[in-house]
């Protein structure tokens, strides 16, 4: 009613107003429909805009919508995948730092370059894969991997070939063949039994010249209840073995407890794993590990660092194998792990410096290169995001403006009605980002005047928000896309003062006691 054309006499108001109701009238047309509002609620405007709605047919429920969607959704992505693979790698580069805390200084101090610690990569290992979808059921998948240590190396490389049977299981064959080695086939199955249970299971045949070695490998695993899962391993071979294992995952911890019986492996494993909440989620993990080997234990941390990378650092004391520190970088679908030997023996001053020096060049790496990188990388996607809402920011403000002027009248009449009551009255409403007397010259023209707007929004000395962004309300627009946000009011109830401020997608009732600004402050 506010916007018919025929509630204004003025020619420009008139052409306004009119430019508005048609807004008002397409949202109707969505909402009334029951079609386009089950495909509005499910999956908002761009749900709208996808294409292949036009062969469905009228009058389905909210859940055929649903399921017709993810239809026409697996069709498209079905598409993309034909035309691209799914790349994973690992780089592992092992480094002998060992002279760091070990030298032999008497022996060798005659010996040209002596005065420096020797720091060698002894062991490297590089494997990659691509995976290329067939059919819908059907995937390839190649991958190789060359190994090189102390001088002497080699490599393989692998085709298996995924085919999905059903909902309940999947199978693969494996191809192989190296320099070292010679062919390899190999038989993977899947198969879920039960909702909470499920096995997997594989055979391997490896050719050589000293005949055949076969090798079996079988999994069964069970949900023991919604985090914790239990596992049964046997394993036949080369290096035989039988291993169970409890892994409870949840939002704040991972615990894992194992236990193997295998020749040459014998063993008993506990970790920990406590999960952050905080923007980078970060994770400190430990765990100890005793057998037949000897006892290690390890305590380490990850963190986020880029939107798609994570940095972590573990720390490994063990006997008789020393002290080492492994430093894993996870890029997308690429790992890069890099474990550093420092000394065969328990020397507190390695544990130290392995504990102490992860985190100052962290520390270091985070103020002075990746904090500055991360926060330049977020201006310029603002920027950006700025540039190509340029248009869209000034039709949004052209029509907030527009519908101002239309709701002065009935601006007029609430006010009269409120004051009337002594009742709700907004006597300044700012809306926007806000900032500090310092910075507010340059950045003033990030809040806007939305006074009016929410006086139009009150009925019986009440205001009541959503908890939706306020730049979608009526004469409301964002004057800084993609920065936080915030609804500054300043109100008058019952001859009293008040004032709030409220996040952009926080839920806004008013009047309340608590916003009462106290007369002695």
């Amino acid at each position: 009613m506010l916007y018919h054309p025929d509630k204004h006499r003025d020619p420009e108001l008139k052409t306004q107003a009119e430019q508005l109701f048609n807004l008002v009238h397409q949202a109707y047309e969505v909402l009334s429909d029951p079609q386009s509002r089950a495909i509005y609620d499910v999956y908002g405007k761009k749900g709208l805009e996808m294409e292949g709605w036009e062969v469905v047919e009228r009058k389905r429920t909210a859940a055929e919508i649903r399921e017709e969607f993810e239809r026409l959704q697996r069709e498209r992505e079905e598409r993309r995948l034909q035309q691209r693979t799914n790349p994973k790698g690992t780089i592992s580069v092992s480094i002998d730092a060992t002279e760091l805390f070990d030298r032999y200084d008497e022996d060798f101090e005659d010996l040209p370059g002596s005065g420096f610690p020797q720091i060698e990569i002894n062991r490297m290992h590089i494997s990659q894969s691509i995976e290329a979808p067939l059919t819908a059921t059907d995937t390839a998948i190649l991958s190789g991997s060359l190994s090189t240590q102390n001088g002497n190396g080699g490599g393989s490389i692998n085709l298996a070939l995924r085919r999905v049977t059903s909902a309940k299981g999947w199978g693969e064959l494996e191809f192989g063949a190296g320099d070292l080695q010679g062919p390899l086939f190999g038989l993977k199955l899947f198969r879920n039994l039960t909702p909470k249970c499920f096995f997997t299971t594989s055979c391997v045949l490896q050719f050589s010249s000293q005949g055949i070695r076969p090798g079996l490998t079988t999994m069964v695993a069970r949900h023991l209840d919604k985090n914790t899962m239990g596992y049964i391993q046997w394993r036949w071979g080369i290096q035989s073995a039988m291993n169970t294992s409890i892994v409870r995952d949840t939002k704040t911890s991972h615990f894992t407890m194992a236990f193997q019986l295998g020749i040459p492996h014998t063993f008993m494993m506990v970790s920990y794993q406590h999960k952050f909440q905080d923007e980078e989620q970060t994770r400190l993990k430990g765990s100890v590990k005793a057998g037949f080997f000897g006892t290690v234990v390890e305590y380490g941390a990850e963190r986020k660092i880029s939107r798609h990378s994570v940095l972590g650092a573990t720390v490994s004391i063990g006997v008789p194998q020393g002290v080492s520190l492994k430093v894993k970088l996870n890029r997308a679908s690429q790992t890069y792990f890099f474990p550093i030997h420092l000394t065969d023996q328990l020397l507190p001053s390695a544990v130290f410096y392995a504990t102490v020096g992860p985190l100052i060049i962290y520390v270091a790496m985070h103020r002075l290169i990746i904090k500055p990188y991360l926060k330049a990388q977020k201006e310029k996607e603002l920027e950006k995001q700025r540039e190509n809402s340029a248009s869209d920011i000034l039709k949004k403000k052209q029509e907030a403006e527009a519908a101002v002027r239309l709701m002065q009248e009935s601006v007029r009449r609430i006010i009269e009605a409120e004051e009337a009551r002594m009742g709700l009255i907004i006597l300044n409403a700012w809306y926007g980002k806000f900032v500090t007397d310092n910075s507010r010259r340059n950045e003033k023209v990030k809040v806007i005047d939305v006074t009016v707007p929410l006086q139009c929004l009150v009925k019986d000395s009440k205001l009541i928000l959503t908890e939706a962004s306020k730049a979608g309300l009526p004469g409301f627009y964002d004057p800084c896309i993609g920065e936080d946000k915030s609804l500054k009011i300043l109100y008058q109830f019952r001859g009293v003062l008040h004032q709030v401020m409220s996040g952009d997608n926080e839920a806004l009732r008013i009047p309340k006691q608590s916003h009462k600004i106290d007369a002695d402050g």
